[in-house]
């Protein structure tokens, strides 16, 4: 099947603006001519790509045909930039998803590196951000899957060390004879967001299936405050707590448990520049904030990245 760049360009409009008439107005067309354009790729594909809700949102199909306009933009903005093309002046944003504690910790300082080149950032669980490089949303992922999404390239980054803490008053209130069972199956816990799984991942390993009352705090940095001000007690990684474990504020409520998170980069496996320049400065500061002990080969790894270490 031969696509139109113009219609791939529509395409793409719809799903980022979310209708038919928001894409007319960004593309300067009508909207019978979005319709039209639309209409035109499910006819030559004999599939329906996108369902005229509210938002409008891609069908599968259509995330195959999405991610080849997002790669035909890529390319096609490098290449005008190179030819000193670009009337504009503009840069286009890169797409890139990322779970909220690397980016609260070390990958603004990875991506601040980057010259000539603007992000737009999404937020998701590391569990869970491939599923956007599947749907074409964005061209790479921080994520803990280690096994390729088709037509990426995956590489390791490192590992993301999770222990258990909690603030002294909390600690003396509901765990005064330390991390037991019976005192875990009640204690308040903080989660990050119903996707976040990490603290019911390490009561199951410590043999507790009963399920405490918790706090929702979906913001990486507020999380920790939360935890440092008594709410409840969290899984939080060493980059943010260390600190606040040497300053008294929090205390690490099981010494000698932790969790370690590997994470991945994956990317489009596309001739870009500029994706090529974001992947060597991540990969640079992920060797200087992550744990960079020894893993096997990306696509060797287990699919269950977290691992509870004794």
């Amino acid at each position: 099947m031969e696509a139109n760049a113009e219609h791939l360009r529509t395409l793409a409009a719809v799903v980022d603006h979310g209708s038919f008439e928001r894409a007319a107005e960004a593309l300067r067309i009508t909207p019978s001519a979005v319709s039209q354009r639309i209409k035109a790729l499910e006819q030559r594909t004999g599939r329906v790509l996108v369902l005229r809700t509210k938002p409008a949102a891609v069908t599968e199909p259509g995330q195959v045909l999405l991610r080849l306009a997002r790669q035909v933009a890529l390319l096609e903005d490098e290449a005008l930039a190179r030819l000193g093309a670009d009337a504009t002046g503009s840069i286009r944003a890169i797409p890139l998803v990322v779970n909220a504690d690397s980016l609260a910790t070390w990958v603004l300082n990875a991506l601040a590196g980057v010259d000539g080149v603007t992000f737009e950032l999404f937020l998701d669980d590391q569990d869970h951000s491939t599923a956007r490089l599947r749907d074409g949303t964005v061209v790479g992922a921080v994520t803990s899957d280690p096994v390729a999404v088709q037509g990426c390239i995956v590489r390791p980054l490192g590992s993301m060390t999770y222990r258990a803490v909690a603030s002294p008053g909390f600690v003396s209130r509901w765990l005064p004879s330390g991390p037991t069972r019976e005192a875990l199956a009640v204690a308040p816990v903080i989660v990050f967001d119903r996707k976040d799984a990490l603290q019911d991942r390490y009561l199951a390993v410590r043999g507790i299936v009963a399920h405490p009352p918790r706090h929702q705090v979906p913001a990486s940095s507020e999380f920790v405050t939360a935890a440092s001000l008594g709410l409840g007690w969290a899984m939080i990684p060493d980059q943010q707590s260390a600190a606040l474990i040497a300053e008294g504020r929090l205390v690490d409520i099981d010494p000698g448990r932790w969790i370690d998170v590997p994470l991945f980069w994956q990317h489009w496996a596309v001739e870009s520049d500029s994706l090529s320049r974001v992947t060597d400065a991540l990969v640079r500061q992920a060797a200087r904030s992550l744990d960079l002990s020894p893993t096997a080969p990306a696509r060797a790894r287990p699919r269950r990245s977290r691992q509870l270490r004794r």
